[in-house]
């Protein structure tokens, strides 16, 4: 069996130690600036709502007392009412009112404040993952950390009401507390005993939630992966041609099931200890009221000071059991903001220095790697091994080699994507990572054989290639016309505004041919010094290619321009050749050089050529 399938299989709930439980707590304060960064006023409103509700209780209880001890006494005694009777019973009508709208104040803000942080959170999310390196996202453990840190960015939203209610329930108890400590102090010692095994319960169950649920993550994210197999447009073609339905149900049902019965477990076991000790709770309401009741009997208390009492044990009883739910709760959520927390605390390592030099304009001496190697962060194997190589301004060079020899890599380093394991890339004799990211970034141009398709209108497809010209008509058709993209877009329903792709309702998707024209016209868009394309035409056909090259020369007029491609049709119009094999360079030369030579690139050219003869 798979170490996956052993993974998912596993039906052991391991428990976090208590000091791990404790430690989790740490990860509330950073999530509650957030809630304050994202609404100070809701906040603030809030909390001043909270502690006037908290003290409204005891104020009924209190003026309820009064109030009856004063109708014992007339009936009683038959003495008159005194003089302030209707006012208390006024007096009691407004707490009431008051504390109904109270209620509708603060399950307004609780709406308006989760709305808020969700947005807020969300955001904050997106724009922290954009700053990341990019071998974060060739990290299964990232996906899973980033992917729990999304669920808990949108719904950890309980904890900020929990918080709330924790801060009304602490005070109400305190207020109810005061006025039984004043007949009987261990009266509320005993409901606080009694109340606390009940949540040392919930507290030890909702850690083995959090570890059920971070254990769960992988097969979590492997069932999303089968619902997008199972009801996706590109797979859909495979799923009824190879008959893929019933086994990715299969597999789907299987690992549902799997977490279905861990699930199941640790809900069973929760329903038996958790009634069992919140008895214990019930016990110790009753008991002290019962004791309220003899002393009543007894003449020690007054009517009006029974009920009084008895309001106080219940919302005592009732306040202490929620404190103590409330804050395991927050507990139990805290646990999960621990990937949260955590991927906030991830920086990129590929980013500008302090007093970082700006991109040159014009870059006058070109691109040089000295000695450069990589090899990706955990592993041994280098990817490229001493590269050496010199980009000239206005020169063009061509990368070739089979696959995984290194071509793509070198790119993502020529673009500060990665870093060099060993070695250096130098831009005008300075080190790349001397330079401002976003100034240099702005310099280069880059379409990428998987290149992406966004769901957008055609015109905002082409402006991703310079956003800040999103707004200019003249200019996105300019490029659209140069890399032959125009001509599909004219034949579209609504022109440069017709949303592309199957996603959203009127959406038109494009072939491959057409997407890569629209991606072409991107890097016409961007103008850059340095152009890089990665597999340029491999989706055009014959006529379309010859159609993209004729503007090839335009395009990369005055530029430096790094070509990656199989097509030896495409390498013979760059100005010499760089021929990957192990991760080195193992040929280069101009076209015509190369296949005289009869080295690998020959080989490479002649095996391409015996397909047209």
């Amino acid at each position: 069996m798979s170490e996956a399938k052993q993974d998912e299989g596993n039906h052991e709930i391991p428990a976090p130690k208590w000091r791990e439980r404790l430690q989790a707590l740490r990860k509330v304060p950073p999530v509650f600036r957030m809630v304050w960064e994202c609404a100070p006023s809701v906040v603030s409103f809030g909390v001043v709502a909270r502690l006037a509700a908290s003290v409204i209780p005891i104020g009924l209880l209190e003026v309820t007392r009064v109030i009856i001890d004063a109708i014992d006494r007339h009936i009683w005694y038959h003495s008159a009412l005194q003089k302030d009777f209707w006012w208390l019973v006024a007096l009691e009508f407004i707490l009431a009112s008051v504390a109904a709208m109270l209620g509708r104040f603060l399950t307004f803000c609780d709406t308006v404040l989760a709305d808020k942080f969700t947005r807020y959170v969300s955001t904050r999310i997106m724009e922290h993952a954009s700053r990341l390196d990019l071998t974060r996202y060739e990290d299964p453990r990232f996906y899973d950390k980033m992917e729990r840190a999304r669920v808990q960015g949108t719904d950890r939203v309980m904890l900020i009401q929990m918080a709330g209610r924790l801060i009304q329930e602490f005070f109400t108890t305190v207020s109810f507390a005061a006025g039984i400590i004043f007949f009987s102090p261990w009266l509320l010692f005993f409901l606080i005993v009694c109340v606390v095994p009940a949540f040392l319960g919930e507290t030890h169950f909702a850690f083995l939630g959090y570890s059920l649920s971070f254990n769960q993550t992988p097969a979590k994210r492997r069932m999303d992966y089968l619902r997008i197999l199972g009801g996706s447009r590109e797979s859909a073609k495979e799923l009824k041609l190879f008959g893929l339905g019933p086994f990715l149900v299969g597999r789907y049902k299987d690992l549902s099931d799997r977490l279905h019965y861990q699930n199941l477990q640790l809900a069973e076991r929760r329903l038996l200890f958790g009634a069992l000790l919140t008895l214990l709770g019930t016990i110790g309401y009753y008991g002290a009221y019962a004791y309220v009741i003899y002393q009543a009997v007894a003449g020690v208390l007054t009517i009006g000071q029974l009920t009084l009492l008895a309001g106080a044990i219940a919302g005592a009883s009732t306040n202490i059991q929620a404190v103590f739910t409330t804050f395991s709760g927050i507990a139990d959520q805290s646990l999960f903001l621990t990937d949260l927390v955590e991927f906030f605390a991830v920086q990129p390592s590929i980013r500008s220095k302090p007093g970082a030099l700006v991109a040159p304009q014009p870059i006058r001496s070109g691109i040089e790697f000295r000695n450069v190697s990589f090899a990706y962060p955990g592993s041994r194997k280098k990817i490229l091994n001493g590269i050496n190589l010199k980009l000239e301004p206005g020169e063009r060079i061509a990368l070739v080699g089979e696959n995984g020899q290194g071509k793509t890599t070198i790119v993502k380093l020529l673009t500060r994507l990665y870093d060099p394991t060993e070695g250096q890339i130098l831009l005008d004799g300075v080190d790349l990572r001397d330079y401002d990211l976003d100034s240099l970034w702005k310099e280069i141009g880059v379409i990428f054989q998987d290149f992406m398709h966004y769901e957008m209108t055609a015109s905002e497809n082409i402006a991703v290639g310079l956003i800040e010209e999103a707004n200019n008509p003249f200019r996105i058709r300019a490029a659209a016309m140069k890399s032959f993209a125009e001509s599909v877009i004219q034949k579209l329903p609504k022109g440069y505004d017709q949303l592309l792709g199957c996603r959203f309702e009127g959406g038109v998707d494009l072939s491959g041919g057409e997407w890569q024209k629209i991606a072409l016209a991107r890097a016409h868009l961007r103008d850059a010094q340095l152009l890089i394309l990665d597999e340029p035409t491999a989706a055009l056909d014959a006529r379309a290619e010859s159609e993209v090259f004729k503007r090839f020369a335009e395009l990369t007029k005055s530029k430096m321009a790094l070509l990656i491609s199989h097509r030896f049709s495409t390498v013979r119009m760059t100005d010499r050749v760089l021929v990957l094999k192990n991760g080195t360079i193992a040929e280069q030369g101009p076209h015509e050089q190369l296949v005289k030579t009869g080295g690998l690139y020959a080989e490479m050219f002649e095996l391409q050529a015996a397909n047209y003869r």
